[in-house]
Formats: structure tokens, C-alpha cells, sequence
């Protein structure tokens, strides 16, 4: 992976790598098997893998590939199709909201890592479970493997289908093409983590007369173990060490240092709250006494240090937009643009659902992005069938399963599932809608300013309240707009509220997207 001029730097491929780890990471919500994940899992990386216009250039193909248990954790094996002797052990960082990423990592208790070929060092319990599902999970070699144990499917590559990461890795290269090839161990968030155990854990390993030379390449890794650990890392003989972060990024910080981001953000913000900051010294407490060190690396770059990059919505005094920022610091993305890298394709988007209340059999349009051929849309955990795609990937009809309740309306394909959005749920049985709050216009202003908000579910009559309190002028404009007059901020408020919407007995939840911002 050396570059020229024109090449893009290990960073940029690594990174690159540890993104696509995360394609197809969600289940889909009617359910699937894990065996079916996994296929979708196989299909989406080597779609990924197959993009030009990445840093990874179209050059790399999938070899083995494994789920652990629950969806906990992934690991990829790939390797370069114009140079077999670079390969790339790549394991699947955070899936879920990285403040509860770390507060369910196990960082109490300490346990001897002596895998790493040291008896002498430590890591955190959790980095250990962690890893441990990593070496001993099975995997496949093409998308038509079953199961771990089951027949093989059609193996292009010498590795058994039911091998483990160390197998297969010791199976690619034993090829006779292969002569001292590289080896990058790389991830991002939790997956960087479990990447310095898992990369001391492979150097330690005795691979025969193609003795492989270890490169490790971490993107905002949580720290993994104590000081024993981390000098223990430093002084291996790697042949690259790089470790990158993001300066606002909170979970590199863990930890190691939850203290500093209680002073964040810089300017124009988000300032953490209390909350905020009584949330962090939760997390901190977490490790009790143990004091956790991250390795130096030999190369560790610290990008965004002008807080340059940043989500510009997300810039309000409260626990929701300083979570949000927290997200959008850690995200895949946001490393690869700082890396001036391109993005993989992202997984399918839902922005709306039109109508928003119904019964089983109603025909509805789903508005979006991502939506592909073998798309797919669940209403709940009720699988939809038939659908209709636009080839434009933005539009989906569907007709409405039968079911109960308000739901969530989410399409899956190879790329990922999703996420549940408010303005993307159903309600059963005659509804009434889904109240929901999307944006406001003006964000910010003085009392009496005029406000336009817009969302879905709205009724004439609706109430419109800060703080309980509520706003004068309402004026009920459609099922999707309501305009209104914000009212005196009262002494105890801060100066970023939630403005709700009442219909009835539902009442629109908070969020970022419904805040108004008092100034003068």
C-alpha cells in the first residue's frame, strides 16, 4: 500500500476499508437469519469493494467474512487483486450511538491479555469478550456458504468456508503468488479498539516461510487497556503504526480522558450542558480505578483541531444537539472527509412516509434516498410485499401490510437498513397520524416572532407549546404546516427550547429538529 503521488495514502484506504466494515450492520426489522445477514453483508462489502471512485480504487476482494453472535461484532478479510501480498484484516466499529458504545463496554474490570504474546499486560473485560468472538467466529468465502459447518458454497480462494479469521488468514497465504505480504489490521471506533488486540494477537502468531510483516492503522479507537498494554503495543515491530483521531471526537477519549469534552464545543458550539456533563462523569466512573492508556503509535495524527468540521443544525446549548454533534464527530464520514477521502455509497434513507395513517391494504408512497432494485420494506416487523421502485432510488409504493399500532416504516438492502425516523412511521387502524415536528423557521428570534413549523400529523386545533406555556396566533395551515407566535421566555428557561405539537392525546416528540433559540 505504498503511495505515489497519485495514490491514495494508507489512511485514506484503511479508512476506507473500516467504513465499508459497516454495510448491511443493522438486521432487517421483520427479521432475518444470521446466516442471511451475513450473505447480505458478503454482497454489499463487494459491491463497495468494487467502486472505482473509492480510495480503494475497485483493487480489493472479499475473502472471508464473519458474524459473531447477537450481530455484536464483524470482521472482513480482503486482499489487493493487483498485489496478493497485501491484505487487510478489517473488523466493524460502532453500530449503535457511541455514548452507549461505551457505557456497555466493560472498562471495570481489567484482565491479562496474553494472547498478545505477553503475560504482562492488561485490557479492559469488555476489549477482551470483544476480541475473543473475533478469533473464534466462523465465517464464509462466497455468498452462497451456509452456515458455519454447512456445505460450501462456491469458494473462490483456497479458505475453508468454515475457517476462523486466523485460518483463513493462514490459508491466503500459503498461495503461491504470496511472498512476505503486509498485513493491515485497521478499524474504526470500537472496531480500532479491538484491532490493537487483534493485530498483537496475529504478530504473535507463527505463519511458516511466508512470515507476514504487520501494519496497524486505528481510526478513533476507545482506548483498549492500562499502560502495560499500550507500551506493549508501541514497542512491536510493526511496519506501519498509525493512529488517527478526530480532536472533538469523544470516543477516542475513552478512556483515557472524558474530562476535556465537558468544555466542548468550541464556539458556535455546542456548549455541554449539565446534563451533559454529568452524563460523561457517569461513562468516567464506569473504569473505576483503572487508569487506561492509549498506545503513541508512531504516526498519530490529530485532525479537525480548528473545529472546522462540524454539523452546523447541531449548535444549540442542549443534551440533544451535543449528542448529535458527539455522532456526527465519531461517524465514518466525517473521518473520511477529513481524510479528504471519498464516501462509500450510504445505506437507503427514509425522509417520509405519505399517507401517515391507514389500515392494511392502504397504497403509500415512501420518499428517500439509497432505495435500490433489491430493496426491501418492513412496517414494523411486517414484511411488505409487493413493492414498487422508482428508478430514481427516491420513491417507493408500497401497500401497506396488515398490522396494529404506530410503526416504523424502513427499507433494507446490501448497504444497510434505515434508521427509524419520525416522519417515517405508520399508524394502524385510523390512525391518528404520527405527530411530528421536523423543522422550524425561523431557528432563533425574539418573543412574538413568527414561527413556520413544519412536520406531519397536524390538525386544526392542534396546541402549540414551549415549556408548557402556550403560543399565541396559531394558525393551522395544513396536515404537514402550522404557524405560530413564540411567547415570552420565561427566567427559568434556557435559551434553546422544544417547541411540541398537540393533537389530541399525542404530542410530537423532541428533538433537535424542533428547537427555537431566544435571542437579545
Amino acid at each position: 500500500m505504498t503511495a505515489t503521488q497519485s495514490d491514495p495514502t494508507p489512511a485514506q484506504v484503511t479508512m476506507t476499508l473500516a467504513a465499508i466494515a459497516a454495510t448491511a450492520a443493522t438486521p432487517r426489522p421483520s427479521g432475518e437469519t444470521p446466516q442471511a445477514q451475513t450473505r447480505r453483508a458478503w454482497l454489499g462489502i463487494t459491491a463497495q469493494l468494487g467502486i472505482a471512485a473509492l480510495a480503494t480504487r475497485g483493487t480489493w476482494q472479499l475473502k472471508w467474512l464473519a458474524l459473531g453472535p447477537d450481530n455484536a461484532n464483524l470482521a472482513y478479510i480482503a486482499s489487493k487483486s493487483d498485489d496478493p501480498n497485501q491484505i487487510a484484516v478489517v473488523v466493524r466499529g460502532t453500530i449503535a450511538n457511541p455514548t452507549d458504545m461505551m457505557e456497555d463496554l466493560d472498562v471495570g474490570t481489567v484482565v491479562p491479555f496474553t494472547a498478545g504474546g505477553s503475560p504482562n499486560v492488561a485490557v479492559s473485560a469488555g476489549a477482551m469478550a470483544a476480541f475473543t468472538q473475533i478469533v473464534t467466529v466462523r465465517g464464509i468465502t462466497s455468498p452462497s456458504d451456509e452456515a458455519p459447518g454447512g456445505e460450501p458454497g462456491r469458494p473462490d480462494t483456497v479458505i475453508p468456508s468454515d475457517a476462523t479469521l486466523t485460518q483463513a488468514l493462514a490459508a491466503l497465504m500459503s498461495g503461491p503468488a504470496i511472498s512476505r505480504p503486509t498485513v493491515y489490521v485497521t478499524g474504526h471506533s470500537l472496531g480500532g479498539c479491538i484491532a490493537t488486540t487483534l493485530a498483537t494477537y496475529l504478530q504473535a502468531q507463527t505463519w511458516g516461510t511466508n512470515k507476514p510483516q504487520f501494519a496497524l492503522v486505528t481510526f478513533a479507537a476507545p482506548t483498549a487497556g492500562l499502560k502495560s498494554f499500550a507500551d506493549y503495543v508501541d514497542s512491536r515491530p510493526w511496519s506501519l503504526h498509525e493512529r488517527w483521531v478526530n480532536a472533538y471526537d469523544v470516543v477516542p477519549r475513552a478512556w483515557s480522558d472524558l474530562a476535556t469534552p465537558k468544555g466542548w464545543y468550541p464556539p458556535p458550539g455546542p456548549v455541554a450542558n449539565q446534563e451533559v456533563k454529568i452524563l460523561l462523569s457517569g461513562i468516567d466512573l464506569l473504569r473505576k480505578d483503572n487508569v487506561y492508556v492509549q498506545p503513541l503509535a508512531t504516526s498519530a495524527s490529530t485532525m479537525n483541531g480548528d473545529y472546522g468540521a462540524y454539523n452546523s443544525v447541531l449548535v444549540n446549548e442542549t443534551t440533544a444537539d451535543f449528542l448529535g454533534q458527539v455522532a456526527f464527530q465519531h461517524a465514518n464520514s466525517t473521518y473520511l472527509k477529513l481524510l479528504d477521502t471519498p464516501v462509500p455509497s450510504a445505506q437507503p434513507v427514509v425522509t417520509a412516509v405519505n399517507p401517515t395513517a391507514g389500515q392494511g391494504g392502504t397504497s403509500v408512497t415512501i420518499t428517500g434516498s439509497g432505495f435500490s432494485p433489491d430493496s426491501v420494506v418492513d412496517f414494523g416487523p411486517i414484511p411488505c410485499t409487493p413493492v414498487d421502485i422508482d428508478p430514481s432510488g427516491k420513491l417507493i409504493t408500497a401497500t401497506v401490510p396488515d398490522g396494529h399500532g404506530i410503526v416504523d416504516v424502513r427499507v433494507t438492502n446490501n448497504l444497510g437498513t434505515s434508521p427509524a425516523v419520525p416522519l417515517g412511521q405508520f399508524a394502524y387502524d385510523g390512525g391518528p397520524a404520527p405527530v411530528v415536528v421536523s423543522s422550524i423557521a425561523p431557528r432563533s428570534g425574539k418573543a412574538e416572532t413568527q414561527v413556520t413549523i413544519n412536520g406531519s400529523g397536524f390538525a386544526p386545533g392542534a396546541a402549540v407549546r414551549i415549556k408548557g406555556i402556550a403560543l399565541s396566533a396559531v394558525t393551522f395551515v395544513s396536515s404537514t404546516q402550522i404557524t405560530a407566535k413564540v411567547p415570552l421566555r420565561r427566567p427559568e428557561w434556557p435559551k434553546t427550547v422544544d417547541v411540541t405539537v398537540t393533537v389530541g392525546v399525542a404530542t410530537s416528540p423532541t428533538g433537535p429538529a424542533d428547537e427555537f433559540t431566544y435571542v437579545g
